[in-house]
């Protein structure tokens, strides 16, 4: 194996071993867990950006996958599965973002002052190996497992040092996800019982479709199944209810991990493998998930201009902007799922850096209402700045990543005359993401303080940023800024991915709203389908009824 390879299996080893050295009772020191942890989770973090600046798509091998590690005897060989690791133009940037964000949890929480310190710190790197190998596996078998194995941690941590009603919420988490993925498990055993590939993996799985084809009727019911199950996973509208009320009852690093990262999940397996491979079935689902979408944008958009508790805020906005992605996918283009995957990456960003900062405010005013708040950006300038940017992030504001993936999404729905309503409704979510956003400073940072709180913090001064937290913090914001201001530092990779897997997809989308007499199939030599040179999304040449050609 060469040094990139080594850095992705390492990247999933590391924090593995990691968990189970501080499970063991071989570290009997919080200090020495803490520094054991950072490693853990800081390796990661150090291979996900290496392996980004690595990645070139030129040199991905016949699978289409870069940085290959394999190992076909697993015991598991006569079904199919591998253990198949690799990255691509879709789950590079995912991969290097999971990284990120798991490293300022884990500062986070290694500041956090958590009883029970070493346990805690065990289930977080537990839950970071799990969400490494979910974004670097190939086999679908393993890109399950990996979920669950990052999923697992986040029931057992919010039982335990959770907040308000934790074991309630608890509950209803386990209910819900484990319902969600036993369904999407369904969805992808079907896909591969239906096709009878060679392996249980993307590409196989590709090859055999293309080979031997679903009816149409098919592809829809399988497609729904997965939409179904990874639509729960990613709080789909109306199936969202359990989001906002786990991410504010869990503690911040979970909150940052789940809502971040696993919940990427759902969405990465949508563009990675309902769609391209059953472009047939998402047509037919594309007009309900694009109003189930909108459901997202404005019913849970109206419901978090409403909230006066900064976390549950903070938590109704990502589940609202999980619609903008779910838009994306549902324009069944290449342009649609490319935006959808920019906006995953820069929305993992900016919501776990909205927990974090939420935290922080927390605990200098030693609560999260913030009708009790005010007036803090005299005293904490440097948190302001930092709040200040990580909203107008969220609100999709120009020079942070968040707004090329909505522009996009919005391009997208105006592609398609039939979609211009849907491009129209969605565009009141900025509106609503301003409000709220806006507001969210106003109270904070530059309203009158209460009486009561007035008095809290003249008894106890408050004090701005630490260089403890204004690392993780720095860390998120610099990789927001890195996709805003260059965002072909991501967009030529995904573009690169996106634009031979979805022609097939391009051309049923096409043909929705397309007289058949005006259609080309993809592919062969007398189609006029090309590519651009750069990459970008098939070039689609209508002919007309009285072509020559």
């Amino acid at each position: 194996m060469n040094l990139d390879q080594i850095l992705l299996l390492a990247s999933i080893l590391v924090p593995a071993l990691v968990s189970v050295l501080l499970l063991s009772g071989l570290v009997d020191k919080d200090e020495w867990a803490k520094q054991i942890a950072f490693l853990g989770l800081g390796f990661p973090c150090l291979a996900g950006i290496v392996l980004f600046i690595s990645f070139d798509a030129s040199t991905n091998g016949a699978t289409g996958y870069s940085f290959e590690v394999l190992y076909r005897e697993m015991g598991l060989q006569q079904l199919g599965i591998t253990f198949h690791l690799g990255l691509n133009g879709v789950s590079s940037p995912l991969f290097a973002m999971a990284g990120i964000v798991g490293f300022a949890a884990g500062l986070a929480a290694i500041g956090s002052g958590a009883e029970r310190i070493k346990l805690y710190l065990a289930l977080l790197c537990f839950m970071q190996s799990g969400l490494m190998g979910l974004f670097a596996s190939v086999d679908l078998f393993f890109y399950y497992l990996f979920h669950e194995f990052a999923l697992i941690p986040t029931f057992i941590m919010i039982g335990i040092w959770g907040g308000r009603d934790r074991r309630s919420v608890a509950l209803e988490l386990t209910i819900y996800l484990t319902l969600g993925a036993l369904i999407s498990l369904g969805g992808l055993v079907a896909l591969n019982v239906m096709v009878d590939a060679e392996k249980f993996d993307f590409p196989s799985l590709s090859k055999a479709l293309l080979e031997a084809g679903l009816l149409e009727s098919t592809e829809a019911k399988i497609f729904g199944l997965l939409l179904l199950g990874l639509g729960i996973l990613v709080a789909l509208f109306p199936f969202h209810t359990w989001a906002a009320r786990g991410y504010q009852a869990a503690p911040t690093s979970v909150s940052m991990l789940h809502a971040g990262v696993l919940k990427k999940f759902g969405l990465y397996g949508l563009v990675q493998i309902a769609v391209p491979l059953l472009p047939a079935g998402a047509a037919e689902w594309s007009p309900w998930l694009m109003w189930l979408a909108l459901g997202n944008v404005l019913f849970v958009g109206m419901v978090t201009i409403a909230q006066n508790n900064l976390k549950s805020m903070v938590g109704y906005g990502s589940v609202m902007h999980m619609g903008y992605c779910f838009l994306g996918i549902a324009t069944i283009s290449s342009l649609g799922a490319g935006s959808a995957v920019m906006l995953m990456v820069a929305h993992g960003l900016s919501v776990s850096l909205m927990f974090l900062l939420s935290t922080f405010i927390y605990r200098r005013s030693g609560t999260f209402e913030m009708n009790d708040m005010g007036g803090l950006a005299g005293k904490t300038p440097v948190l302001a700045c930092f709040f200040v940017a990580a909203s107008l992030a969220t609100i999709g504001l120009p020079g942070f990543g968040n707004f090329w993936g909505e522009f996009g999404v919005f391009l997208s729905l105006g592609q398609n005359p039939d979609h211009h309503l849907f491009l129209a409704l969605a565009a009141l979510g900025i509106i609503i993401s301003a409000i709220f956003g806006l507001r969210a400073v106003s109270r904070i940072f530059f309203g009158s303080p209460s009486e009561s709180f007035s008095a809290r913090i003249g008894k106890n001064p408050i004090r701005d940023l630490e260089l403890g937290e204004i690392l993780p913090a720095g860390l998120i914001l610099a990789a927001l800024l890195f996709i805003g201001l260059w965002p072909r530092g991501i967009s030529d990779r995904i573009n690169t991915e996106i634009g031979p897997r979805y022609e097939r997809v391009d051309y049923v989308g096409l043909s929705e709203f397309t007289p058949a007499c005006c259609l080309i199939e993809p592919g062969g030599e007398d189609s006029n389908q090309s590519f651009s040179d750069d990459g970008d999304e098939p070039n689609l040449k209508l002919l007309s009824p009285n072509s020559d050609n």
